[in-house]
């Protein structure tokens, strides 16, 4: 079958960094054709999965499809990507909607030749399977890379953490503050450290410099 996905290839087979420009791409998905840069607006949460009809992954698509209006209401699409067929795509959809009750409403890619892996850094240029594939990119508005976690095959993603993870980041930019260990909406938020004497001078008598709380 003839492999229907183009990449941008000036990041190809490279190790992405937070604050990067995420490859652009386009394929086809169980969804039509799809390219990152209809994104360009929204935030997207963009994530690979080793292989379908596989528990964790099942698991976590059922989550993140019950937890998909929660992405929406933060302007956060959702993008899944294997490197398994299209048709194998539909197949376990299905299956996951008439064995679970859940329907999956985003897209997810084909990648059958891995070139999506691999510009995004998910495997090395030389690999000729997929079984380390389980990354999870956070990409802004402007089509930057905020944040990239990283699951072993035998662990499955937090829905919960990631819904909080794109909050966090979203909240961090809007107020230019810091969300501290554990953070939730509602909570204290960080200002920056003073990054010099005379904004440390400035702050009032017995506040700490490098530790000061501020509501949302």
């Amino acid at each position: 079958m003839m492999d229907m996905t183009t990449v941008d290839t000036a990041k190809a087979a490279v190790a992405l960094r937070l604050n990067d420009k995420a490859p652009g791409f386009s394929a086809r998905s169980t969804s039509g054709e799809v390219s990152l840069s209809d994104y360009r607006g929204r935030w997207v949460m963009f994530f690979s999965h080793p292989a379908d009809f596989t528990s964790v992954c099942t698991s976590e698509f059922i989550a993140l499809a019950k937890a998909h209006p929660q992405f929406a209401k933060l302007n956060c699409d959702l993008l899944g990507l294997s490197v398994d067929s299209l048709y194998s795509h539909v197949a376990w959809l299905r299956d996951i909607e008439r064995s679970f009750g859940v329907r999956v409403g985003f897209p997810l890619i084909e990648d059958s030749a891995m070139v999506i892996a691999k510009a995004y850094g998910m495997l090395d240029a030389s690999s000729e399977n997929s079984g380390t594939v389980r990354a999870t990119f956070v990409i802004d508005p402007e089509g930057i890379i905020r944040a990239i976690v990283w699951y072993p095959m035998n662990v499955g993603r937090s829905v919960e953490e990631l819904l909080r993870l794109v909050e966090a980041l979203q909240t961090s930019q809007r107020e230019c503050a810091l969300t501290p260990e554990g953070w939730h909406p509602g909570d204290a938020l960080v200002e920056p450290a003073a990054s010099s004497m005379q904004d440390a001078e400035q702050m009032a008598e017995g506040q700490s410099w490098y530790y000061r709380e501020r509501r949302a």
